[in-house]
């Protein structure tokens, strides 16, 4: 292979890559914006059917934050952002954010497509906005993964870590649940199926995580489209391949 393929292999990869987080980002950033102006003028959150209308604009925007679905589109963006500047991006905080990212998001997918979507019926700009977040935004960011990583970026100590975010998520859904009455899922609302049932479903959800975690760090091993195989990014560097050891050069 020439140096100048392997080189502009590269580059390709990595131009690629950019367009396909900027794609990302602005359909997130297009989906939260719907999503704010729907929420300060008539009270819509495309997480419900419900209105809160009759709600203050402060208890409006603590319960959209409070959203699995909310929490994990902010972190994609935020990673989609990174990756716009430099796709190979690196960094122990930022291994974390990606992962995060990777499976909340994916996560957020799956619940909504086999829990909640038949309970919840929207219009509209409304429509649109979960358009984004809840279909769009977690199979386009799972997709950008397997084509661009950057790989490798997961080990156990960023898996452990990954998990800091959700058991947080949890303690503060349940806090605030037993303080307000209101939880952001049914599946999760203690106040009317029990806390037995209540955590029996968080527990099914969190195993399902962890597997999914597994998951994706035996996948983070696999090459991904902007990666040249090694001896080939050394042969394109020195433009010619790299003598063994103890090999004789003219």
């Amino acid at each position: 292979m020439r140096a100048g393929s392997v080189r502009g292999d590269g580059d390709l990869g990595r131009t690629a890559a950019r367009w396909w987080h900027v794609v990302l980002a602005l359909v997130v950033t297009a989906a939260f914006v719907t999503q704010l102006v729907l929420l300060f003028t008539t009270g819509a959150d495309v997480n419900t059917s419900s209105s809160g209308a009759g709600e203050s604009i402060a208890t409006r925007l603590i319960r959209l934050f409070s959203y699995f679905t909310i929490e994990s589109n902010l972190l994609v963006l935020a990673a989609a952002v990174t990756l716009i500047r430099d796709p190979q991006r690196d960094g122990r905080l930022w291994r974390v954010l990606r992962l995060d990212a990777l499976l909340g998001i994916v996560i957020t997918g799956l619940v909504f497509d086999l829990v909640l979507a038949s309970k919840i019926h929207l219009t509209g700009a409304a429509w649109w906005a979960t358009l984004g977040f809840h279909y769009f935004s977690p199979w386009w960011t799972l997709l950008g993964w397997v084509l661009f990583g950057p790989r490798p970026r997961v080990s156990r100590a960023t898996a452990v870590a990954a998990f800091a975010w959700p058991l947080a998520w949890i303690g503060y859904t349940f806090a605030h649940g037993a303080v307000s009455g209101w939880y952001p899922y049914p599946f999760l609302d203690a106040a009317t199926i029990g806390y037995a049932h209540a955590l029996r479903n968080t527990a099914v959800i969190f195993v399902f995580a962890v597997l999914l975690a597994v998951l994706f760090t035996l996948l983070d091993r696999v090459r991904t489209v902007d990666r040249a195989p090694a001896g080939a990014a050394r042969a394109g560097r020195t433009g010619r391949p790299r003598p063994r050891a103890g090999s004789r050069t003219g």
